[in-house]
């Protein structure tokens, strides 16, 4: 029986998967390589975009974090400002709400910087 690449590829994998034992050494990886016809530049090449990718991914994990950061400081930030500003607004003119506009204006800017933290 004869498999193309794209076959190869797709057992490997799976064969892989069933190990399940973790961890290739870099010395196992060219082992496995080389028996498989790959070049040692052309895992050089495979290894260091991956390497890229990974360095990457965590970048965006790292930013994401420092972005949801920034957003919690700013919400309790609001909630302290313009709980103040209800309170002195209540004991300094009940009969006019005028803390609505201050809290309308923070609240819509951190509303999108909710949504620039997570959704975007």
């Amino acid at each position: 029986m004869t498999y193309n690449s794209e076959e190869m590829q797709q057992i490997l994998e799976v064969a892989f998967k069933r190990k399940q034992q973790g961890e290739f050494t870099r010395e196992q990886i060219i082992e496995i390589a080389s028996e498989l016809g790959v070049s040692s530049e052309s895992l050089k090449a495979a290894e260091q975009e991956w390497l890229t990718k990974e360095v990457e991914v965590k970048k965006d994990q790292m930013s994401n974090n420092q972005k949801r950061k920034e957003f919690q400081v700013h919400l309790i930030t609001f909630i302290a400002v313009n709980g103040f500003l209800i309170l002195l607004n209540l004991f300094t003119s009940p009969g006019y709400f005028w803390a609505i506009f201050p809290l309308l204006g923070w609240g819509l800017g951190l509303f999108l910087h909710g949504m620039k933290a997570y959704i975007m």
